[in-house]
This record gives C-alpha cells, sequence and structure tokens, in this order.
C-alpha cells in the first residue's frame, strides 16, 4: 500500500498495477485513486472491462492505440478471474508494452502459480488488500468520528465492531447511519449503536449456536424465525451453522494445543478480537458434541436435497435437537 501511495504522490507511475484481496472497500478506493493519478478525467482514453469472458484480443488491440490527444491510455480490468484461469495470452502480452499504455487489474482472488501473476509480478506491482486487523479498524473509525466532532467510548467501539464485522464498506455505511442518527449528540453510546446498526447475519447465526450451548431452545428457534422474516433461505442458514460448527471444531482443537486467541484467529481466518468469542464458545461445547453437530447438518443437507424433508422444517428440527 506504501508503494501505491509513493507512486501517486511521485508521479511515476508503473505501466501495470494489481490489486487484490478480501477487503473490496480499500480495492475500490485505491482504484479510483490510480484512475484519477494516470488519466485524471480524460474518458477519452479510458477503457473499463469488468467479468468473466473479457475479450483479451479486443483489451490488445486498445492497449496497442495511441491516445487521442494525450500521454496516457488507461485500461482497468475488473473481477476478471484471469488470474486464476484464461490469461496466457495477456502474460505474453504485458512485457511488450508500448510507453502509452496502462494496466489496472482488480481481483478479489488469485493463483499466485498462474502465468499472468508471475508477469505482473515481476514487471509491475500487486499490491493485496486483506482483512484489516482490528487496531488499525479502530484507528480508522475514530478518523471518521472526530471528523464529525463526536466521540465514542472504547466498549462502544468494541460494540460497534461486534456488530459490523470487518468489512470497511459495511463499516463506512453504519457509521454513517450512525452520524446522522447522532446529529444532535457529542457521543456515541452502546444503545445508538443497538438501536441503528443492522445485525449482520453472522453474528444472528453466532448468537443462535450460542443459544443452542446453552439449551435456550426458545432463543434459539427466536433467532432462527427472525432470519427467516428477513428472507433468508434456510439452506442458507443451515450452510452457515455448519460453518460455525466446523469453525468451533478447528478452534477448540487449536486451543487444545495450546494455542492462544490471535494465533488461532490467524490460523482460522478471523480477527483477534473476534477469535476470543469463538473459544469462549467453543469451550461451551464438548468436541464429540461439535462433531455430532457437523454430522447432523450434513444429514440434514442431505435429507433437504433429496426430498425426504422440507428445508425449513429440518432446519428447525436442528436447532430443537440441539438445543434439547
Amino acid at each position: 500500500m506504501q508503494r501505491l501511495v509513493q507512486d501517486m504522490k511521485t508521479g511515476e507511475l508503473n505501466h501495470i498495477y494489481l490489486l487484490y484481496g478480501a477487503e473490496a472497500y480499500l480495492r475500490k478506493q485505491y482504484r479510483d485513486r490510480l484512475k484519477e493519478a494516470i488519466i485524471g478525467g480524460d474518458t477519452m482514453n479510458y477503457h473499463y472491462y469488468e467479468g468473466k469472458d473479457i475479450p483479451v484480443g479486443e483489451v490488445i488491440d486498445q492497449a496497442e492505440t495511441l491516445p487521442f490527444f494525450a500521454e496516457r491510455r488507461l485500461i482497468v480490468i475488473e473481477n476478471s478471474g484471469l488470474f486464476k484461469s484464461g490469461g496466457e495470452q495477456l502474460a505474453e502480452y504485458l512485457p511488450t508494452l508500448p510507453p502509452t499504455a496502462y494496466f489496472l487489474f482488480v481481483e478479489t482472488e488469485v493463483d499466485k502459480r498462474s502465468k499472468l501473476y508471475k508477469t505482473v509480478s515481476s514487471k509491475g506491482c500487486g499490491v493485496e488488500f486483506g482483512i484489516q486487523e482490528e487496531a488499525t479498524l479502530k484507528k480508522w473509525i475514530l478518523g471518521m468520528v472526530k471528523k464529525e466532532n463526536k466521540k465514542i467510548s472504547e466498549p462502544a467501539l468494541n460494540f460497534l465492531l461486534e456488530k459490523t464485522g470487518t468489512d470497511m464498506e459495511n463499516i463506512r455505511k453504519e457509521t454513517e447511519k450512525l452520524f446522522c442518527y447522532c446529529m444532535d449528540k457529542e457521543a456515541i453510546t452502546e444503545a445508538d449503536i443497538e438501536e441503528i446498526c443492522t445485525q449482520r447475519i453472522g453474528n444472528h447465526i453466532f448468537d443462535m449456536v450460542s443459544a443452542i450451548a446453552d439449551k435456550k431452545q426458545r432463543h434459539a428457534l427466536e433467532l432462527y424465525y427472525e432470519l427467516l422474516a428477513q428472507k433468508e433461505p434456510p439452506m442458507r442458514i443451515l450452510f452457515l451453522i455448519a460453518r460455525q460448527f466446523n469453525l468451533l471444531l478447528q478452534v477448540k482443537e487449536l486451543k487444545g494445543k495450546g494455542y492462544q486467541n490471535k494465533a488461532i484467529g490467524e490460523k482460522v481466518g478471523l480477527p483477534g478480537f473476534i477469535a476470543g468469542k469463538y473459544v469462549t464458545q467453543a469451550s461451551r461445547f464438548k468436541t464429540r458434541e461439535i462433531r455430532d453437530a457437523l454430522e447432523a447438518c450434513v444429514a440434514a443437507e442431505e435429507a433437504i436435497k433429496t426430498g425426504r424433508m422440507n428445508d425449513n422444517i429440518s432446519v428447525e428440527m436442528l436447532i430443537i435437537q440441539y438445543s434439547s
């Protein structure tokens, strides 16, 4: 990221950039900033391609065409999948780019073994935007809060992150709602966050599994019915329940091997501050119970797909079985 900032600051821009990773907000931010740095508001020499089946031959023809009354021509390719398969032709072409052509690739996932990735890495600049750490997210949120001339306590900040998760775009949307809701208030409180911020489905599932662990059957079913009321398909809910139990199994096994919360989070793909909650939740289950629950999820999915049971009832029975 520092390399990108330095390139834009000095104006010494590379001809090939690749922005990739799970954090969509940062990918979009730096995509737009690089576009502005390379060609500004020039629309005549800007070409945007998105999705699968990119016409690579046409893209190469565009790159070979001299820019119209300008020094640069920019080609942006987003979510193409070319860094997984089909990028061989571009990989062979990029080393011969004319001095007027600039490429900007934006992808969620890449295969670092692919020929295109290796070419871009050697001839251009590739930057990964992964899920940001807790400290980084807090600093970013505090910056937005300060800009609005408001305050937020450490407990409220932690509660906000629990509500929103680590997705920066979601955090930005939820904080904007908070700022509007607290327009006449100096400080943002946990009560404000509870009132205005949308509960992520992942939080719903986490709370549901907690209720199952505590044998609070009524509460677990209430959470399930709330998800149905929000038009969440039962099969998706079942998938997320199975995913939750799978995470708990991994967390429990790693904790048993002596790993600390931060290391557990890194291994299973959870931020450190969330990993601690999973460790606590996993401790309320025996390993055998988690394995049985996972097997029950597989059995429920099979029953639904073979038509032996209604999807809604199948998930409901699963919740009842493990919360009894």
